[in-house]
């Protein structure tokens, strides 16, 4: 027994701490980007939906957030700057320099302020990549300056985040969608997936065999790959978390998803011990401090609390009804994962339109353009991950059925008829400078790559009307107005 303990207690990971903690704050950095960027249009207090109204209905039990004390537009906005310089701070290891206690309350200062804006979020914050940025950054809390070795402890509770990551994702794969069963999920993924970049188009159009035989890939490195991420021999570690950088790097590639692919790497850096650091790259042994008496009781009582609150992920795992992404605590302190558990086998597309004219029936529409998702047949496709634009994402799931399912839909919208500078600042273009239109519609398009030698990105067909014409006094906004005091203005 003493023996097996040693195994998994006797490496140092002095290298695997410094690019852990330096990734993890690039990791931040995006999110509070993210939020200096879109917070105000997506969440304000007149925003597509103000987390005032949110605060207003949900108690602070439900869903802690330092914005319950102090919410207004302004204070979003100072917090995302304190994390983002804070991010920027901890990139260059300045908040690694001077102790445990600039170490500890700057992590922590990252956690609960990301932590606020995830639990006002709503829509836009209900992801994986969400959850994941606030479990693996709990646990950095505990890693400490740069000075102190690395406390064994949290580095594999790290990797436990790591192996419940892939190992979600693949056993949902398994239990999910018979295409993956049948090995062909990849030959529709690369065109329907939520966003796709420059390259999607030229994975989407590779061999048939080359699609099936990443499905294998998939299944090899999220269900047998993932088991040596919890091995204790060190190259058996390495090796487990290079093949998933590498799978994570290939996706990475092929689409924008987020940050999911890039903390996922990010979570596989604790796998490689300072023995492979030293052996393969010949970088000198670093000597640490111990750890002190406090902060070695703090780790084992994260250790055990952790193992405490990892009964729930572990049942979600093996179940026959496993849960994709599910936080099953209030501060996202230990979760459940996996991605993809079924494939969209079509492309559907919501396409904003609005008009001057008066008269909807024969009237000249004009497109609104978004910075990510596919309107515009002839136009490239983006690249934006790591970073994100929220509304186009969630734009591609309001797709899967009618605004009745996505309200949120509605009050941009009514934006859009106002012309609001912050929800026009969320889109690629407009077509009226700024000027009010007279009336705003969305169209429903079934969206496919371009066949090979053909002009344009795209070919679609037309579906319909996903939302009919609306204008300012269109019964739905005028309750939308008088029932939560929101002015779309």
């Amino acid at each position: 027994m003493i023996k097996v303990l040693d195994l998994f207690t006797s490496q140092d990971f002095y290298y695997s701490k410094m690019l852990f903690q330096r990734s993890l704050a690039f990791i931040y950095l995006m999110g509070f980007l993210i939020m200096f960027n879109q917070g105000k249009a997506l969440l304000g207090k007149n925003g597509i939906l103000p987390a005032r109204i949110f605060i207003s209905k949900v108690k602070f039990s439900q869903s802690p957030s330092i914005f319950y004390f102090f919410e207004s537009d302004q204070f979003m906005t100072m917090i995302s700057v304190l994390g983002a310089i804070i991010s920027v701070l901890a990139i260059f290891g300045i908040t690694e320099k001077y102790g445990h206690a600039v170490s500890m309350i700057s992590w922590f200062i990252l956690w609960i302020t990301y932590l606020s804006f995830v639990n006002i979020g709503q829509v836009w914050f209900g992801y994986g990549w969400e959850s994941m940025l606030l479990e693996a950054g709990f646990l950095a809390i505990f890693l400490g300056p740069a000075n102190v070795a690395a406390p064994v402890i949290v580095i594999w509770l790290i990797r436990w985040v790591c192996f419940r990551n892939m190992l979600g994702a693949g056993l949902i794969k398994l239990r999910g969608d018979e295409c993956w069963r049948n090995l062909t999920c990849m030959t529709y993924y690369y065109e329907t997936q939520p966003v796709p970049n420059q390259l999607s188009i030229l994975f989407h159009r590779l061999p048939v065999f080359l699609h099936k035989g990443s499905v294998l890939f998939t299944f090899f490195v999220e269900i047998v790959a993932a088991i040596g991420l919890m091995l204790p021999w060190w190259f058996v570690g390495a090796l487990a978390g290079g093949i998933t950088i590498l799978f994570h790097i290939i996706i990475i590639l092929s689409g924008n998803l987020s940050w999911l692919n890039y903390i996922s790497i990010v979570l596989c850096i604790p796998c490689f011990s300072d023995v492979f650091f030293i052996r393969f790259f010949n970088l000198p042994a670093i000597a640490t401090a111990p750890l002190a008496i406090g902060h070695q009781w703090l780790v084992y009582v994260l250790g055990i609390f952790v193992s405490f609150k990892s009964w729930g992920p572990i049942q979600n795992l093996f179940s026959s009804r496993q849960s994709m992404n599910r936080s099953f605590d209030r501060l996202h302190l230990v979760n459940t994962y996996g991605a993809f558990g079924s494939i969209t086998k079509v492309r559907n597309e919501l396409v904003v339109l609005g008009t001057m004219d008066e008269n909807p029936e024969n009237a000249k529409w004009e497109v609104y353009e978004f910075k990510g998702k596919p309107t515009d047949v002839n136009r490239m496709p983006s690249l934006m991950s790591p970073y994100h634009w929220k509304i186009d994402w969630q734009m591609w799931f309001a797709a899967f059925g009618d605004y009745q399912q996505s309200p949120w839909v509605l009050n941009l919208v009514a934006k859009l008829l106002y012309a609001d500078p912050d929800a026009l600042s969320l889109l690629a273009s407009e077509p009226f400078n700024r000027k009010k239109p007279k009336w705003v519609k969305i169209d429903y398009y079934k969206y496919n790559f371009q066949d090979p030698g053909k002009s344009g990105y795209w070919k679609r067909k037309y579906l319909g009307e996903w939302l009919p014409p609306l204008n300012l006094e269109h019964e739905s906004f005028r309750n939308i107005i008088k029932s939560n005091d929101w002015d779309p203005r």
